[in-house]
Order: structure tokens, then C-alpha cells, then sequence
């Protein structure tokens, strides 16, 4: 695990060596283990490289045998054995016993479509000398960030937005559509980012630049149009485990030591298991928790632990842990709503002092249906053909929410409110933390201006358009693997374990398992009001089912409590600070309104408050400390 940096410059132009080295330091945390550098001629890569694979041998930038082709690799390739037994029999020689060398030899063997064969998780580079041409590449699911720049005739990039912006030729004009957006979904959609004129690369894309350009396509689709025909659910059972199995299997080579997060949930606990089946030696389990009970999940972690036998190792957190949230805005360079960052954040570094790699259970609500937005938006599809004059009564009469967001009571008038709008609006309305009405409230008319027409509504709707599903329940999932998965809940884990560079690997995010739920009938992934059916019955035996069974909990924080106590003095001082209001983007008085609403407030109430917290730290952190104080921020009229 690494970050990647670099600059392709105008022919004749020679890049800075010292705005390489910013930009690797800034990356330090990444891997703190060597720094590389490769300068020739316009062009300049480097790396920070946290030793996992190949300690003595495997750091980088590494080339082919003759030097034509020169790679940095921010990831793991999980495939690179075979890989590499067949480059040998093909006649590359290896001077190194590390995953990426093989890139080097399989791109000098196949060009850019060398990323087709590569399995894994991964953001790289590969300059090749004779073309003259620069390869950028991420995986298929997006586990790996990359931030590029393309700018008068020159190209830069880097795997964090903070290193990217150490090269002063990168623009720090704020993005009003990456704002509306930020407060719409609690994070910075690809492919855009929170500065104009700097982009991410999108998942399963490959960016080639030559000759001045850049070329951007997409080698990868997961694909829900193809179903398998199942006779009997039971069926599937043994290709599941089997598939969990063997991606686990894969994500367990390394020359560190390795560990995993364990919630007690399904999914974490699914992964474990695995874990156990393969080693001799107890697996290290780490898992964290709140003096809250509605938010506490370590008694089901502790059952699990107990029931394999782990080296189980657990923190509580308290709301002192907001010390964090300044360090927390600027690890992510991006504004970033999700207040989970900071449990998470605790929970790698406590994680980092016993082991190097983690593995963990993302994935397997946006692959196998586990959250309740998929029940409830399936519910709603089926009411489609009623009167729109008898939905928008219902949507009348559902009222205001009160109290706690996920009570019964509050999810029912959700639903109803929801009900007169098209499917795609309806998502994009369970996905909002502030919706279109709430954004344009807050919003000066200076801002406004700026924004003109928000592109946040885009964000759901294109991808939902073109989505290959016809199951409605298919098709959210399939729009969460856009969107959700790598905007928002992968960064969250991968910003915050290489904050403290830990290594984090997602068995239930592997490409095969993702497929594979993909071709299982909807009905068989949400079935009635169950979530993740097929998933909870073939782990069944493999787990007990005190936890298969139990409600989903989710990683939250109890962010509500806090900002109506110990954390309320601290929030109102962060937002009515004058330096605060005078940003240009809210009006004041529409800021006083989202904090005196938490004392009776729900969680959601408290969500929004966090995410304009957020996006002020973020300022104060990245903005305000940028090293080119001329360049500003934004503009207002």
C-alpha cells in the first residue's frame, strides 16, 4: 500500500524536483517505509511505499528489464504469482519477487490492456518511454483514489487531493457543483472534485495521456443483466461461502502481519470466519464500540471473537474523540460528512500497533441488499400505479419526522412522503442529507448565482438511466457500486486506516464476489422485508444466528447525542464564528436555523449540522493553510 504521485510536463520542460518531493511528503502517511523517484526528461513519478509484499526487494518506481517501461503501484494484485509464472514462460526475467514488477512486464506484453488481467486493488502509473505516453489506471470497484489535472498541455496527479495541490500549477478555485453536491450526499462525487479543474478517475477507467491529451475509458462493468436460474436458494449456499472463501484466501498474503475489523455484524464476522478456517494461528480482531447501547456493537463482536477464538482487542469511544475532526478534515483533502470517519479513525490507529493489514466486511450491503432503503424504495415502486392524486394525499399526511430517523414510525412517513416522486428522485431523496428545498434555503444569493443549475440530481440519475438490472432492487444496487461504494463508504475506510498506514483489504469487495451477487435474482437478495436473505441463509451453520438474525445496526456514531451535549458549545462556535459566516456560501441566518434544531432534532437533523462542521474544518485545514494564499478559495459576486 502506497501513494503515487507524478507530472508529465511539455515536451522540452523539465519538472521540479522539489515539487515532487512536497507532493511524496505529503503522501508520507501513506508509506512511511521509502520514497522513490524516477525524473527523465518531462517526466516525473514518485512513490511512498509501506512495505507489505516483497520487504527487501519491492521498492519503487520499478521497470522491465530494459528500463522502457518505469511503474508505480499504490495497491496490491492479488493474482501477481500467476501472473508472474506466465511472464516467465513467456521470457521476461523478474529482478524483484514483488506484485509490481508484474505490471511492468504485462503492460510491456499488453499495452494498456493490462489492467483487464489484473486482480486486485490498485491505483498506478506506467510510463512508457518508447510511446511517449503515460498510464493512469484505477480498479474496478474503486478501492484506490487518484486525483488527476490536466492543464495547459501538462498532466498531473496524485492518490490524495492534498499532495496533488503541493504542484502550483494545480487550481484551488472551489467547485460550487462539488459543494451542492457535498451537502446533497455527504461527499464529492466522481468525477469531479472540490476544486475546478481537478478530476478523479472513475473506477474501472484508464486514463492514457499523449501527444497532450488525455484519453479516458472504461475497461470494466459489473454486470446485473445476466441471472442465474436457480431450482432451489439452497443452491447457491456453497458457491457463496466459496466465493467469500477464496477472496479472503487471496487478501491474506502478505509478509506482515495481518488482522481484521470485526463489528459483530454479518458481514465482518462472515470474513473472520473465513480467516479462521485458513490460518493455524488465532486471528487478531479489533473492534470498537460506543457507551451508547442503541450504537454499541462489541457484546456481538465479543460473541463472535469468543466463537473463533480470536486475539480480540476493543475501544470505546467517547466525545472527546472530536479532538480528532480537525485531523480528520485534512486527511481527507475533501469535505466529508460521514461522522463515522471518526470512530474509524481510532479504530486504525488502534489496529496499526499490532498489525500492518486489516481485513474487513465492506461490500456486502451494496452487493447482497442489506440496508433498508432497497425494501422501503421496492415497497414504494410497487405503488406506482395507484393515483398520483391518492400519493401525494399519502405524501401529505406522512408529517414531520420526530425523534430517532430509523424508528419505525419516521421510516413509514419517509416512505409516504416519497411516494409521488419517480423511483430515480426517490433514491436520490434517501441518499440526501440536505434535499434541493434544504440546499437552496441555506444558500447565499451570492452562491447561488454561481451554482446556477445543480448538478447533484445528475449524480443518481445518470447511472440509474443506464443501469444493466430491471429488478428496482437490481438497480439500486447497481447504483450504489457507481456511487455510494466509491465515493463515500470506500474512501472513508481508505482515507482513514492510511492516515495511520494500515493496510485495508475488502474481501466482499472482490470483483468476483460482487459479481456473483450481481447474477442472484433480486428477490432472492431482498425477499419481503428481509435484507441480504440468500446471504444470512448460506452462512447459516458458518454462523451462529444470533447474528445472522439480528436487526442491522450499521457504523454510526452517536452524533445526535453529542451535539445536543458536550459537543453543542463547540459546533456553535464553529459555525457562527464570523470567519465562518463570512465565507460567502450560507446565509447566517439559515445556519443558526440547522443548530437550534438539534435540541429537538433527529439524527438526521444532527447529520446536517456535522456535515457544515465538516465542510468549515475542511476550509480552515486546506483552503486557509493552501501555500499559495493568491489564489483564492472562491469568488463571490
Amino acid at each position: 500500500m502506497c501513494g503515487i504521485a507524478g507530472k508529465v510536463a511539455r515536451p522540452g520542460d523539465q519538472p521540479d524536483r522539489a515539487v515532487l518531493e512536497r507532493m511524496c511528503a505529503a503522501l508520507e502517511h501513506r508509506g512511511p517505509d521509502s520514497r522513490g523517484l524516477f525524473l527523465e526528461g518531462n517526466v516525473a513519478l514518485g512513490i511512498q511505499r509501506l512495505r507489505v509484499i516483497d520487504l527487501v526487494t519491492g521498492d519503487q518506481p520499478v521497470t522491465n528489464e530494459d528500463g522502457s517501461v518505469v511503474v508505480v503501484l499504490n495497491g496490491e494484485i492479488y493474482n501477481f504469482r500467476e501472473l508472474r509464472a506466465d511472464l516467465v514462460r513467456d521470457g521476461h526475467r523478474f529482478a524483484t519477487q514483488g506484485d509490481t514488477e508484474v505490471v511492468a512486464h504485462l503492460y510491456e506484453q499488453l499495452g494498456t490492456q493490462c489492467v483487464q488481467r489484473l486482480h486486485g486493488m490498485f491505483a498506478l502509473a506506467v510510463w512508457d518511454k518508447r510511446r511517449r505516453q503515460l498510464l493512469l489506471a484505477r480498479d474496478r470497484v474503486g478501492k484506490k483514489p487518484l486525483f488527476y489535472c490536466v492543464r495547459d498541455d501538462e498532466l498531473s496527479f496524485a492518490s490524495e487531493l492534498r499532495a496533488l495541490i503541493e504542484n502550483p500549477g494545480v487550481p484551488r478555485d472551489l467547485n460550487p457543483a462539488a459543494l451542492d453536491c457535498y451537502l446533497a450526499y455527504g461527499c464529492v462525487p466522481a468525477p469531479m472534485s472540490v476544486f475546478a479543474g481537478v478530476e478523479k478517475l472513475p473506477p474501472a477507467h484508464t486514463l492514457v495521456f499523449r501527444d497532450r491529451r488525455a484519453t479516458i475509458e472504461r475497461y470494466w462493468h459489473l454486470d446485473y443483466s445476466y441471472k442465474r436460474t436457480v431450482g432451489d436458494p439452497r443452491e447457491l449456499h456453497e458457491p457463496i461461502r466459496e466465493a467469500i472463501g477464496a477472496a479472503t484466501r487471496r487478501r491474506l498474503v502478505a509478509d506482515v502481519p495481518l488482522g481484521a475489523f470485526l463489528s459483530g455484524g454479518i458481514d465482518s464476522s462472515a470474513v473472520v470466519a473465513a480467516m479462521s478456517e485458513v490460518g493455524s494461528a488465532p486471528v487478531k480482531t479489533f473492534s470498537i464500540g460506543f457507551e451508547q447501547a442503541a450504537f454499541d456493537e462489541l457484546p456481538y463482536a465479543r460473541r463472535v471473537a469468543k466463537l473463533f477464538g480470536t486475539e480480540h482487542h476493543e475501544f470505546v469511544v467517547r466525545p472527546e474523540a472530536i479532538s480528532l475532526a480537525p485531523k480528520i478534515a485534512r486527511h481527507y483533502g475533501e469535505p466529508f460528512a460521514d461522522a463515522a470517519a471518526i470512530p474509524s479513525f481510532q479504530l486504525a490507529d488502534l489496529t496499526r500497533q499490532h498489525v500492518t493489514v486489516a481485513l474487513n466486511g465492506d461490500g456486502g450491503d451494496e452487493s447482497f441488499g442489506g440496508y433498508t432503503r432497497y425494501v422501503a424504495n421496492r415497497l414504494a415502486a410497487r405503488a406506482a400505479h395507484l393515483p398520483k392524486t391518492l400519493l401525494r394525499a399519502a405524501a401529505a399526511l406522512a408529517g414531520p419526522q420526530r425523534g430517532e430517523t430509523g424508528s419505525i414510525a419516521n421510516r413509514a412517513r419517509r416512505l409516504a412522503a416519497s411516494l409521488p416522486l419517480q423511483a430515480s428522485e426517490r433514491y436520490a431523496r434517501y441518499m440526501s442529507w440536505f434535499d434541493e428545498h434544504q440546499r437552496s434555503s441555506l444558500y447565499s444569493d451570492e452562491f447561488r448565482g454561481l451554482l446556477g443549475e445543480s448538478r447533484s440530481p445528475s449524480m443518481i440519475a445518470q447511472p440509474w438511466a443506464s443501469a444493466s438490472g430491471e429488478d428496482i432492487v437490481d438497480v439500486m444496487l447497481e447504483v450504489d457500486a457507481h456511487t455510494y461504494l466509491p465515493d463515500y463508504l470506500i474512501v472513508k475506510m481508505d482515507i482513514a486506516t492510511m492516515a495511520y498506514a494500515l493496510e485495508a483489504r475488502s474481501p466482499l469487495l472482490d470483483h468476483e464476489v460482487m459479481q456473483l451477487a450481481a447474477s442472484i435474482p433480486a428477490g432472492m437478495k431482498v425477499r419481503g422485508t428481509q435484507k441480504k436473505w440468500i446471504l444470512r441463509e448460506a452462512l447459516r451453520g458458518w454462523l451462529p444466528d444470533e447474528i445472522l438474525d439480528r436487526p442491522k445496526q450499521g457504523f454510526q456514531v452517536p452524533i445526535d447525542h453529542w451535539l445536543r451535549g458536550e459537543l453543542r458549545g463547540w459546533a456553535r462556535d464553529i459555525l457562527l464564528d464570523p470567519g465562518t459566516l463570512s465565507r460567502g456560501y450560507f446565509r447566517p441566518e439559515a445556519v443558526r436555523a440547522v443548530l437550534d434544531g438539534q435540541p429537538r432534532g433527529t439524527y438526521a437533523d444532527a447529520k446536517r449540522a456535522w456535515a457544515l462542521v465538516m465542510l468549515e474544518l475542511w476550509h480552515r485545514e486546506i483552503v486557509d493553510r493552501a501555500r499559495t494564499p493568491a489564489v483564492s478559495a472562491v469568488t463571490l459576486a
